[in-house]
């Protein structure tokens, strides 16, 4: 098995399982999927994940991390 089969494998182990709920397992593409093939940041990552998740899980708690990462993202990228 090649080095990135492999890795493939063990993403898709940890993609079919979650600890803590499933407001990610039930989702048609999870966040970490997405993030990965797009080759995002880890603030891009985690504002994506709070976005994704807000119905399922904290309502405007996540709304309001996400919004947190992306003023983030703004300072450091823009210096805005």
């Amino acid at each position: 098995m090649s080095e990135s089969s492999a890795g493939n494998a063990q993403l898709e182990l940890g993609l079919g399982s979650q600890v803590g709920g499933s407001h990610y397992k039930d989702m048609a593409i999870q966040p970490m999927e997405y993030s990965i093939a797009n080759k995002l940041d880890p603030l891009q990552h985690t504002a994506i994940k709070y976005v994704s998740r807000h119905k399922a899980k904290n309502g405007v708690e996540d709304i309001d991390k996400a919004i947190h990462c992306l003023q983030m993202i703004k300072e450091m990228q823009y210096g805005k």
